[in-house]
């Protein structure tokens, strides 16, 4: 069954067969790389954009949910890494309103000396937002610290400190910036990967792309092609260049989704240093408590990273350090793992946490435009240093980047359309946890979907945080998918039982971690 919508997989397709040449080929389809896409798009070039998984499967789905300056890069001295960060978060305030809200944390404190330190440190952190600040920050008492998160022990506490940075919805962006390229006229497959890099007489001509149904190959010429698939951004390079040394050195992040009666409020809560010196947020979020995170550096990149031993229990010891009713590993409703794209140089030391969350935009001697670190925050300007170096790589014409001001279609937001459950729904989860038939129809219409995991991972948040309801649901999306997209019954089982190992695995990641990472 074709839908009309001009997203309809067969219509996109059709595009591809019919793209021989574009000024631009984008690899990957996480935050970076439809930021490429959009940006190159809005400057009126004709882009490709392919992705070999779906959109914002990787790390772009997996983080924080936090669009932040970083207060812990101020306390290291990286300003300008801060003050570019906390530009960008006043852009997606004002661009995407609808996915990106600002979120008030409280800082916990011993006594006086402690939060006049932390008011004066995040004090000259909203002094470097600017015009961009969210209302400074503010002092609190032990009563304050109290009101403001009832769960958190009170012993050894004298107060605390307030401050507003933003929160969003990672996948649901990656998703609004896909929907703007695409108005611009970018044509944007998931499920479709760069088979080959075309090089002849030394430089990059164009790609060879594969769809991932079928395995039919297209030859597309381009002037210049963007690497922007992150943590796996050495692996491209090297296929243009063998020769081209590693640049990035991954750090997986674990994330423990928990329910909320553990912290109660819409506040969140930030530990500036754990005692293993990371960061810990205790975060509202869909109506549970997401927990994180860890920093341990990995050899490798697998497609779906597991916990490593001890880090779950990390977590969980981390928060008992601080709540007065800490959840328990059957309170762990689902566990997601992503991996940073840190720069660091081959044979580096050292921990992962002291690496750079900067950025660095590097043109291989072929003309690959690789987008190498970075992070959610800063995808647009990114994306505009990637952009305006392809367009010298390509012999483009030099156009300004609109990104700045540029509104995004954050689409029908989780909740809206008041949609009835899914058969197999569990009772009692909090609104916006599971879709509804409608939402399911518009994931696969309007917004590239083409699987069960596409649906319950990204278009709505389902695995992230309950993955057990979203393989009660599983059948149901299935059903659907499949009288949309024309499924054989064979077709539809074998895609709810990936699925449903997925979201075991989620699901008994708070029991059952995986071993010590890798060596490579």
């Amino acid at each position: 069954m074709e839908s009309v919508h001009p997203h309809a997989r067969r219509r996109l397709l059709a595009r591809l067969a019919d793209a021989r040449a574009v000024d631009l080929v984008v690899v990957g389809g996480g935050a970076t790389g439809l930021g490429c896409a959009l940006d190159a798009a809005a400057r009126g070039h004709s882009v490709l954009l392919v992705e070999a998984r779906d959109f914002a499967a990787g790390t772009s789905s997996r983080s924080t949910k936090l669009i932040h300056g970083g207060v812990r890069y101020l306390a290291q001295g990286r300003i300008g890494l801060v003050r570019e960060a906390l530009r960008e978060r006043g852009r997606l305030l004002r661009n995407a309103p609808a996915l990106v809200h600002p979120l008030r944390f409280v800082v916990p404190a011993r006594n006086l000396a402690e939060r006049l330190l932390l008011r004066l440190g995040l004090g000259a952190y909203e002094a470097l937002a600017g015009r961009d600040g969210l209302g400074g920050c503010t002092l609190l008492d032990a009563a304050g610290l109290h009101a403001a998160l009832p769960g958190l022990r009170e012993e050894g506490l004298g107060g605390g400190v307030a401050f507003r940075d933003a929160q969003f919805d990672d996948a649901g962006l990656a998703l609004a910036l896909a929907r703007t390229a695409s108005a611009h006229g970018a044509l944007l497959l998931n499920h479709c990967a760069a088979h080959e890099l075309v090089v002849e007489d030394g430089r990059l001509r164009g790609v060879v792309v594969r769809e991932a149904e079928g395995g039919q190959a297209h030859h597309v010429a381009a002037r210049a092609v963007i690497n922007a698939t992150g943590v796996w951004g050495d692996t491209l390079r090297r296929r243009a260049d063998p020769a081209a040394r590693a640049l990035l050195r991954p750090s997986q992040g674990v994330h423990l989704v928990v329910d909320a009666d553990c912290l109660p409020g819409s506040d969140a809560l930030l530990v500036p240093r754990s005692p293993d010196g990371r960061v810990l947020f205790m975060i509202p979020w869909c109506g549970k408590v997401l927990i994180g995170t860890t920093d341990t550096p990995r050899a490798d990149t697998p497609a779906e990273p597991e916990p490593l031993a001890g880090e779950v229990d990390e977590l969980l010891a981390a928060a008992a350090r601080w709540l007065r009713r800490p959840p328990a590993r059957e309170a762990v409703r689902s566990v997601f793992v992503g991996l940073r794209p840190l720069l660091g140089e081959d044979g580096g030391d050292g921990a992962s946490s002291r690496l750079s969350r900067e950025h660095r935009v590097e043109v291989s001697a072929q003309g690959l435009v690789s987008v190498l670190g970075g992070k959610w925050t800063t995808y647009r300007a990114m994306a505009e240093q990637a952009v305006d170096a392809a367009e010298v790589v390509g012999g483009l014409a030099r156009r300004a980047s609109p990104t700045a001001s540029l509104a995004l279609d954050c689409g029908v937001c989780a909740g809206e359309a008041g949609e009835a459950d899914l058969p197999g729904a569990p009772p009692g989860l909090p609104p916006g946890v599971l879709p509804g038939a409608a939402a399911v129809r518009r994931a696969l219409r309007e917004d590239f979907a083409l699987s069960v995991e596409d649906v319950l991972a990204r278009r709505s948040r389902a695995l992230f945080l309950d993955a057990a309801a979203a393989a009660a649901v599983a059948p149901a999306v299935a059903d659907l998918l499949a009288a949309e997209l024309g499924w054989s019954a064979q077709r539809r089982a074998a895609e709810l039982a990936t699925f449903r190992a997925l979201a075991a695995r989620y699901g008994t990641r708070s029991r059952t971690t995986a071993s010590s990472p890798p060596s490579g």
